[in-house]
């Protein structure tokens, strides 16, 4: 009899932790998406400025639809067949972000810290 009163003592304590325990993950997890992708940038400076990539775009909005030797034109010099090579430099991407890790490297290296393989 004093055994099972114990027991719902227990268990209903250890309830309780885990569900503190899961609102508080929900909480954080709310707040820090932002500082998931490890931005190259500094994140108070928001998004970079592609001025020459706007005007561009709105160039194209005025003119009439491009013909296809134009189109193949555009892309083969940069990104897509509307960008161009529009501020291609300030654009974020693997070529020039070498400081970010990719997410497979991440877990790699976590793995071999944890099992002491370096």
């Amino acid at each position: 009899m004093n055994f099972t009163k114990v027991k719902s003592i227990f268990s209903s304590s250890i309830r309780f932790v885990a569900i503190a325990f899961a609102c508080t993950l929900i909480l954080f997890s709310n707040g820090v998406p932002a500082f998931a992708g490890g931005t190259p940038t500094d994140p108070r400076e928001g998004s970079a400025r592609l001025d020459s990539l706007q005007q561009k775009a709105e160039e194209i909005l005025q003119k009439p639809p491009i013909g296809m030797k134009e189109t193949q034109a555009e892309a083969n010099k940069g990104i897509n067949e509307i960008q161009g090579d529009s501020d291609a430099n300030d654009m974020s991407r693997p070529s020039n972000s070498r400081q970010v890790k990719s997410a497979a490297e991440r877990v790699t290296e976590a793995l071999e810290k944890v099992t002491g393989k370096e």
